[in-house]
């Protein structure tokens, strides 16, 4: 296993922080977490979809939850029985899932759907107007500078 050390940048950077600890995390492997599975597509400029395989599971059985960077997906079924007899074999499994997504900055969750076993999570990235390149206007003539105003000091 490789560990990156990412002290020397901490020096020079202010609130990168999260992105080093999210970098460290990614060199770390998953435990083989493979169910249940998923895509992510981009559906737009500014658009996001994320899709996961969720046959056997209903609205109520679901939760989704998006709180500091992380959209987290919980599954959990509720105990059913056979109605009028019992399991000789059970293939469709009952396990609980948790899928843990980082978000970027100013992505947040529009919709979510469930249609055929497929769980839809719409996301939206939402920058602010303040965040956004503007546009400078380069004026023809110089502007002239402001003027100073000359103050004395009168030491007593």
């Amino acid at each position: 296993m490789r560990h990156v050390d990412f002290s020397p940048l901490y020096r020079s950077t202010v609130g990168f922080d999260r992105l080093f600890t999210m970098l460290d995390s990614l060199a770390q492997p998953e435990q083989a977490q493979t169910y249940p599975p998923y895509n992510i597509e981009r559906t737009g400029e500014n658009t996001y979809r994320i899709t996961m395989a969720v046959a056997g599971f209903d609205e109520t059985e679901l939760s989704i939850e998006a709180h500091a960077h992380v959209l987290s997906v919980k599954g959990e079924k509720n105990e059913e029985t056979a109605e009028g007899g019992e399991f000789l074999y059970r293939g469709i499994a009952k396990r609980a899932f948790e899928r843990r997504f980082q978000l970027a900055d100013h992505v947040e969750v529009t919709a979510a759907s469930l249609k055929n076993g497929l769980l839809h999570i719409d996301l939206l990235r939402n920058i602010p107007e303040a965040m956004k390149p503007r546009k400078i206007t380069i004026a023809a003539e110089p502007v002239e500078a402001p003027k100073a105003i000359e103050a004395q000091v009168i030491n007593g």
